[in-house]
């Protein structure tokens, strides 16, 4: 299961299809990995060595990706909404030797350049600027075909760490031969049917785990990837018509805001080729899960997992609808449910989730992270940190998460960060960064701030700080809104008492995570 196999069964297949027109077939796909195996291999790449991609969602992001998956590197995606010093930290962080980009991140990308030194090459797409190589230039020294020592590489994708910078995850591969399918790939075949018909809409970031490395899946087994370059919600449905898309995975928010469509837009496209439609990485509301459920028929499944990959939980829709708000029973993985001791706790009982036999990863660089996510006394049981509970019949409801983690549209933002940078600015006594409800992400991130003199709490200080954040800190981490207070609620330890600020804004709302 590789690539290149269908390479050679169906080398004019359509691997990628970009929603703006370009088209990858799958001899293109393979002969451009093979020439980026080359190119890795003739910059002195090694097998564990490190390569860092920071690029939009690019038609050509995934030969980089299977390029290195075949030359036993570790690739990192890098998100685009970072800023220079986030950017930079992942690519100090991570060891990257190599830097690839694209014209479109520049600016960006230059910062990154000016702030870690050390990278042996620098390569851009689309138009090279000062201090980077032609990316295209560089690729097409070298022929297409497979290097000697190809040997299985893996991602290391990078999440929020406790410190409120992004932290690497990392699991070695299960195997050192390319085309040895992983458990992802293998549950994907089995639970969603993945296979050579499959015709996969992804509009979400490739940076992220979950697109990434389902459409590398959907590579893997012959289907056919289409690819947003960003989301819209009615040419979301334009494309599920006109490529009679079978599968898709989406966040909440794009629920949402294609319910928010006008209903004769809705109904104007076709969605009947549909099979699986897949979602995760936010809370989704009851009520829009039933409207979706109603829309598209019963093909819609819920899953629970992370970045780190050590276990997955999935839900269909017939299961979901007599028991609602779950996540799933597990798919990848058992599931342990257990109190601050260690101790399993019987169903119905919250406590802390645990994944047994499922994957091991640690953080790259954090060993006391690493440590935080294992059970005290089974060394083999993981965790997220996120609390919830399991029913008699072993479904999974999620009641907290992770620390104090804010989900908006999909992505977990660390509030940690806005936090310090706020407790500088000279108007501030005390500030806590929460999630409060929205209705199309989730969740929005906003500051609670407890001014130096409640007198000067104003829309103006408001504006004040939102633009102090805005100046300091990349968008995604930046408060949508600051409401002031005349005291936080801190123990006398110093311990904020974030649960009870967040009631304040999510009482009488509908929430599985509260």
């Amino acid at each position: 299961m590789h690539p290149h196999v269908h390479a050679q069964r169906t080398p004019d297949k359509p691997a990628i299809i970009m929603a703006g027109g370009t088209v990858v077939t799958y001899r293109e796909l393979d002969e451009r990995s093979n020439q980026a195996a080359r190119l890795f291999r003739d910059h002195g790449l090694q097998p564990g060595d490190r390569v860092a991609f920071l690029l939009e969602n690019h038609p050509r992001l995934f030969e980089l990706c299977w390029g290195a998956q075949r030359s036993g590197l570790i690739y990192v995606c890098i998100s685009t909404r970072l800023n220079v010093d986030d950017a930079a930290h992942i690519v100090a962080d991570s060891g990257a030797r190599m830097l690839v980009t694209s014209h479109a991140q520049a600016a960006v990308a230059q910062g990154v350049a000016a702030k870690v030194p050390g990278l042996v090459a620098r390569l851009m797409m689309d138009g090279a600027v000062p201090g980077f190589a032609a990316y295209e230039t560089a690729l097409a020294r070298y022929p297409g075909w497979r290097i000697e020592d190809e040997c299985a590489g893996t991602d290391m994708l990078y999440s929020s760490g406790t410190t409120g910078r992004p932290k690497g995850v990392f699991t070695p591969p299960a195997n050192q031969q390319i085309d040895v399918p992983g458990t992802m790939v293998l549950m994907c075949q089995s639970l969603y049917q993945f296979g050579t018909d499959t015709r996969y809409l992804s509009p979400a970031p490739l940076y992220h785990a979950a697109p990434l490395r389902y459409n590398m899946a959907v590579q893997q087994l012959g289907g056919t990837s289409v690819v947003m370059e960003h989301f819209d919600a009615e040419a979301f449905l334009r494309l599920l018509a006109l490529h009679r898309i079978t599968h898709t995975q989406v966040v909440p928010t794009m629920f949402s805001r294609m319910l928010k469509l006008p209903e004769d837009v809705r109904l104007r496209h076709d969605v009947s080729s549909l099979r699986f439609a897949v979602h995760a990485a936010a809370p989704c509301p009851v009520a829009v899960k039933e409207q979706m459920i109603d829309w598209w028929g019963p093909i819609i499944w819920e899953y629970y997992a992370g970045t780190e990959g050590n276990g997955s939980t999935a839900v269909g829709s017939a299961d979901w609808l007599t028991h609602k708000g779950t996540v799933g029973r597990a798919s990848i993985g058992q599931l342990r449910i257990c109190d601050d001791s260690g101790a399993l706790l019987p169903p119905g009982e919250p406590g802390t989730i645990y994944f047994a036999e499922g994957r091991s990863f640690v953080y790259h660089n954090d060993p006391d992270k690493t440590a935080q996510s294992r059970h005290p006394v089974h060394a083999g049981w993981t965790t997220l940190g996120d609390v919830g509970y399991v029913d008699e019949e072993g479904f999974l409801y999620l009641t907290d998460r992770k620390a104090n983690m804010i989900i908006s549209g999909g992505v977990n933002i660390y509030p940690q960060e806005a936090e310090n940078l706020l407790m500088t600015h000279p108007e501030v006594m005390d500030v806590a960064v929460i999630g409060v409800p929205n209705e199309d992400f989730g969740e929005e991130v906003k500051a609670v701030v407890q001014p130096l003199d409640m007198a000067r709490a104003s829309p103006a200080l408001a504006d004040e700080l939102l633009a102090f954040c805005r100046t300091h800190l990349s968008a995604i981490k930046c408060p949508r809104s600051v409401d002031f207070a005349a005291e936080l609620p801190r123990l006398p330890t110093g311990k904020l008492l974030k649960r009870l600020l967040r009631e304040r804004y999510w009482a009488g709302r509908e929430n599985k995570l509260v």
